[in-house]
């Protein structure tokens, strides 16, 4: 155990920050593999709101700190250009 009070509040903290990180991480890879199925099964319905709640899991998780936001951004950039060969009409557009 911690020899000071204040090693001991973060070693707590650390346990709490652990906790959540892993549930945030085990969520946006899901998220993750289930868009890259959904292109690649080219179920074009499918694929959107499976790609936009990935888009989604990764920006939330790289907001928050859970994951580095270079690598948020890296995932999602992957995911967009499969998304854009598989199924051109997938995307939503931008107005």
């Amino acid at each position: 155990m911690a020899n000071k009070r204040q090693a001991g509040k973060r070693a707590k903290q650390a346990v709490k920050r652990q906790a959540r990180n892993s549930t945030v991480k085990t969520a946006t890879k899901s998220a993750v593999k289930k868009a890259f199925e959904a292109v690649q099964t080219k179920d074009l319905g499918k694929a959107k709101e499976a790609y936009m709640m990935a888009i989604k899991a990764l920006s939330k998780a790289a907001s928050k700190g859970s994951i580095p936001k270079a690598r948020a951004s890296r995932k999602i950039g992957r995911l967009t250009a499969l998304a854009k060969k598989m199924l051109p009409d997938a995307l939503p557009t931008k107005k």
